[in-house]
Order: C-alpha cells, then sequence, then structure tokens
C-alpha cells in the first residue's frame, strides 16, 4: 500500500523520483496520463462537494 501512494505522490512531483528506476518514453507517457486522470479526479470530487454544499 505504501507504494501505491509513494508512485501517486511522485506523479504529483510531491516526491522525487527514484534515480535508480529506469525511464524511457513509454514510462514517461503512462505518468503523464495518471498524473492527468489524477487532477481530474480531485477536481470532480471538489465540484460534486461544492454541489452537495450549495444544496
Amino acid at each position: 500500500m505504501k507504494s501505491i501512494w509513494r508512485q501517486i505522490l511522485e506523479y504529483l512531483y510531491i516526491r522525487k523520483r527514484d534515480k535508480s528506476q529506469p525511464v524511457n518514453t513509454n514510462t514517461k507517457l503512462m505518468h503523464g496520463m495518471n498524473r492527468i486522470s489524477i487532477i481530474m479526479f480531485l477536481i470532480a470530487i471538489i465540484i460534486l462537494i461544492i454541489k452537495l454544499i450549495r444544496r
């Protein structure tokens, strides 16, 4: 479970990536897509919370 949180922190640039891990173009693209999906999810959650509060 710790590795999942560590990976999310690396996606969002909160934690620096491990330099010993190999990096290629496919990995960079995958991390970019994951970063976009996490940000969109957080925005959707914020919008839902705002709608619930305004009711």
